[in-house]
């Protein structure tokens, strides 16, 4: 393990990790058998664009940047102008609790009215990366989603099935209503996987490559896939804009919710 100001090394077999506890918690780079899993950038790089970052005290839009919670009306920081996105944990710095050769754990204070905190534990094995995340009420009741943004390197070929996604409107919100899965490209959020969520890295004139599958205990999933450099695999506990829809969870003063995100991987030599 190799810690900088910035950066924290994790290593397992053939795959190596680094986090960067001040470029808002994130997983800046997933490196297997040599390959770049995560689309890169550092401090400079728009902090909505790379790598693989942490969704809370809100995952996805929040439309026009406010929302009513026990009688009051909030406005938050709109970092997608007219909407807020992604919560304030992606352009925080985290503290960092422990950090050893293959985990770090981390936390951070919730910059927003409502107060409370999250935590981070990212680990890594010789197949697959874990992390979870939690977050926690403070004085107050709060409103919340949780999730992740992992900015994936663009698949040779991928398995992404669906069951349902959520309409959205002329703003590219979520309107609450459910429907089948349109055609892709996708920004959308979809429910019900059907199957295994796999991307597939083949090298240049082969059929068999890596295959990296996203899991999670999240019951929502974003994907966007209309750049052509990355797609995006994001699993949510509750859909964008879910403080307006009525979808998300409240947490009493000094109650957590937390979740888990594993991405796996193997290739056709070890079968793992």
């Amino acid at each position: 393990m190799r810690q900088t100001l910035t950066v924290i090394r994790l290593e397992a077999g053939d795959a190596s990790v680094e986090v960067s506890p001040t470029n808002g918690g994130r997983v800046a780079a997933l490196t297997v058998g040599g390959r770049e899993l995560l689309v890169r950038g550092d401090a400079a790089t728009d902090p909505l664009a790379w790598g693989c970052y942490p969704m809370v005290p809100f995952a996805g839009r929040v439309r026009n940047g406010e929302f009513a919670f026990a009688g009051q009306h909030h406005r938050l920081t709109t970092n997608l102008a007219p909407h807020a996105i992604h919560g304030t944990g992606f352009t925080s710095p985290w503290e960092v609790l422990d950090a050893e050769f293959d985990h770090v754990e981390l936390q951070c204070e919730l910059t927003w009215a409502l107060g409370g905190a999250a935590h981070q534990h990212i680990l890594l094995t010789d197949a697959a990366l874990v992390c979870v995340l939690t977050v926690m009420a403070g004085g107050e009741a709060m409103p919340t989603t949780i999730g992740w943004h992992p900015w994936f390197v663009k698949p040779t070929s991928d398995r992404l099935h669906f069951a349902a996604m959520y309409r959205r409107d002329g703003q590219g919100v979520c309107t609450g209503e459910r429907t089948e899965p349109g055609p892709r490209p996708w920004d959308d959020c979809l429910l019900g996987p059907q199957g295994r969520l796999e991307l597939r890295y083949a090298p240049s004139g082969q059929v068999a490559g890596l295959r990296v599958r996203i899991a999670s205990d999240c019951d929502h999933w974003v994907v966007y896939d209309e750049p052509a450099h990355a797609i995006c695999v994001e699993p949510q506990s509750g859909p964008p804009d879910a403080f307006n829809l009525g979808l998300a969870t409240t947490l009493a003063p000094g109650e957590f919710m937390q979740r888990t995100m594993t991405i796996s991987w193997e290739t056709p030599a070890t079968g793992r």
